[in-house]
């Protein structure tokens, strides 16, 4: 099978990555929970993890790296630990369910929320966010990068437009992380949140998220953590105070060698890579007349195409390319129900291909091959 869904989750890991998991799996036990070698080795593997992941985003600390289950985890920790009622917050039609979903249930709670449409760049513009501002506006919720056509927002950008006016920002990093550069002391964000699955390259069960010094988040969870057993609530400094019960010490192991990898070939190499196969699809597509892809291509992107063909549904399109060319796609609404509403794709949906550092040349040019095949199938049906 041809495998171009790693927007969704990356299927080819690292063997590195492989590895380390079997490892733990025969050695890990419960980090900071004695002092046995089995519990010290854990806690070595999960703060190692914390380490790698604070270098490839260039954090104040690892200390402020919190582990969690995934992103949309790492997302409702930060939209429900930092707003209340009474708050005004600025997000964006391009954003996932993880973020959407949290910031309506804080709706009905007495949260005003606020979602910016695109510009004519396919992006948030920093304009706009100062237009959408309000006397009680707390937080700026935002993707770095769109799941369904992997434009990036001007985050730097944003931020330095915000400059001085006392507003967090809450980073949604799940399509970026790993797969751009990222630096959250120049980005200037308070908060980035990050899963380990998809370009990170690492298990499933696996992301967390960045937390500036100074910046306390209320707990979505409270439990075991191994320490200061006799305080009657979650311990305050961080990462225990976001991180309540078990660790997922053999996932993150196989994170912290993901992440090792990545270091160790570059992230712009790995995006500069998957650029060049994603635009050798884009531009072969875009000649076919039955066509239409959607985002911007004259900007650094992550490596996503979004395509239609005529108006065919776009789940029959994607289950064509499986069944007939064995290549994996993504289609429908992508968990992003305001972009498709923006797109207008909501009853369509779309065909999204995802490329990975595994990708190779040869199966992008079967990937061309096989919608040149569907576009003159669908010519001749009309």
């Amino acid at each position: 099978m041809i495998y171009l869904d790693n927007a969704a989750t990356t299927v080819h890991k690292p063997q590195v990555v492989i590895d380390a998991v079997v490892d733990a799996l025969k050695h890990l036990g419960n980090a900071g929970r004695g002092a046995t070698d089995e519990s010290l080795q854990s806690a070595r593997t999960v703060f190692s993890a914390r380490e790698e992941i604070n270098t490839l985003i260039n954090g104040e600390d690892a200390r402020q790296i919190a582990f969690s289950l995934n992103v949309t985890e790492a997302l409702n920790t930060a939209i429900r630990g930092l707003l209340h009622p009474g708050d005004h917050v600025i997000s964006s039609v391009m954003e996932h369910n993880s973020v959407i979903r949290p910031l309506n249930d804080l709706q009905d709670k007495g949260v005003e929320v606020t979602y910016l449409p695109m510009s004519k760049d396919w992006c948030i513009s920093p304009e706009d966010v100062l237009k959408a501002l309000k006397p009680n506006t707390k937080a700026l919720v935002l993707t770095h990068a769109s799941n369904v056509t992997g434009n990036i927002n001007p985050i730097k950008e944003i931020v330095q437009a915000l400059a001085g006016r006392n507003i967090l920002v809450i980073l949604d990093a799940a399509q970026s992380a790993g797969a751009i550069p990222i630096d959250v002391q120049d980005l200037g964000v308070d908060v980035l949140c990050f899963t380990g699955h998809k370009s990170l390259l690492g298990p499933q069960g696996t992301g967390g998220l960045y937390v500036r010094k100074g910046l306390t988040i209320d707990v979505l969870k409270s439990g075991g953590t191994g320490v200061e057993t006799f305080n009657p609530h979650q311990p305050l400094a961080m990462p225990t105070h976001l991180e309540a019960g078990t660790l997922n010490g053999h996932g993150l192991a196989g994170l912290a060698a993901a992440v090792e990898y990545i270091l160790n070939i570059g992230v712009e190499n790995i995006h500069q890579e998957e650029l060049q196969l994603m635009n050798k699809f884009y531009q072969a597509v875009t000649e076919m007349e039955e066509v239409k892809v959607y985002g911007n291509f004259n900007k650094d992107k992550c490596p996503i195409v979004s395509l239609n063909i005529g108006d065919w549904d776009s789940s029959e399109v994607s289950d064509r390319l499986l069944e007939d060319f064995g290549i994996a796609t993504r289609s429908g609404g992508h968990c992003a129900p305001l972009m498709h509403q923006a797109l207008g794709t909501v009853d369509q949906g779309l065909v999204r291909f995802s490329f990975s550092h595994f990708t190779t040349e040869e199966e992008v040019e079967e990937a061309i091959k096989a919608v040149r095949s569907l576009a003159e199938e669908y010519r001749q049906m009309k």
